[in-house]
């Protein structure tokens, strides 16, 4: 068997597409902070579950690792800009993005297909990040195309395909 390096491995996981989502919260000094994350998941329905994993090295690492609560937002298909503006490394983030405070007074981003507040449940360390659990406490679904990101770039078309006959459902 051949050694694989992490180049070889981050290309074998990047043929898996996801959404794209960005996570923000509040600093403990009040400053809004976020990133672009596609690691979220589905964790569980009763109670309602998600998880998202957040890189050591994140410049928001202490503010997520500290925050009680914190809103995760799926992109729309044009969003793009947003998702590359929370992924780069000292941008102005909120400076580029139209957002608002919530109800809870985190920061909301406009024109979502999805977002959840969650409180911030557990936290696990794996490797070189941060596992986090949250429980959703309120979301909201506008709908709409999704961004994708898959081979280590986004996707901005999403072609619908018909589900087997077997998974159909009866009344369709």
């Amino acid at each position: 068997m051949q050694a694989r390096t992490s180049h070889d491995i981050r290309r074998a996981l990047a043929q898996f597409a996801t959404g794209v989502t960005v996570v923000t919260t509040r600093a403990a000094d009040g400053t809004p902070v976020g990133l672009t994350v596609n690691s979220f998941a589905s964790v569980s329905l009763q109670p309602p579950l998600v998880l998202w994993s957040l890189a050591c090295s994140a410049q928001s690492f202490d503010a997520f690792r500290a925050c009680e609560r914190y809103l995760i937002h799926v992109l729309a298909v044009d969003q793009l800009e947003v998702a590359a503006v929370f992924a780069t490394r000292g941008a102005d983030k909120f400076g580029a993005a139209r957002w608002r405070n919530n109800d809870s007074g985190l920061p909301l981003l406009e024109g979502c297909v999805a977002w959840f507040e969650c409180g911030n449940r557990s936290q696990y360390p794996e490797g070189d990040h941060l596992i986090l659990v949250g429980r959703v406490e309120s979301f909201a679904v506008a709908g709409g195309a999704p961004l994708i990101f898959h081979d280590s770039r986004y996707v901005q078309y999403l072609q619908e395909a018909p589900l087997p006959r077997a998974l159909r459902s009866p009344w369709t």
